[in-house]
């Protein structure tokens, strides 16, 4: 697995830090997140077009808007790799 550092959350406290990573060789991105409450999961899952609640191996997760920038960057990485 080449699991690669991409960032964590600019505004941290170091004990609460979504993070992002990138995996070029599996073609993944992988985020760390806020678990939402429960009105919420309720409602990602209720608007959702798959059938029934997340699956066990699935989640949703909370990210704030200040870490677009890692994501894209994250999401780059990937894609370049595509290209190799």
């Amino acid at each position: 697995m080449s699991v690669q550092f991409v960032g964590i959350d600019p505004d941290t406290d170091r004990d609460h830090c979504p993070t992002v990573w990138a995996d070029a060789e599996a073609q993944e991105i992988l985020l760390q997140g806020w678990k939402p409450d429960a009105a919420t999961q309720t409602a990602c899952e209720g608007s959702s077009p798959a059938n029934g609640p997340v699956p066990e191996t699935e989640a949703i997760i909370r990210l704030p808007a200040r870490m677009i920038p890692l994501i894209r960057e994250a999401c780059d990485a990937v894609e370049q790799s595509q290209l190799r």
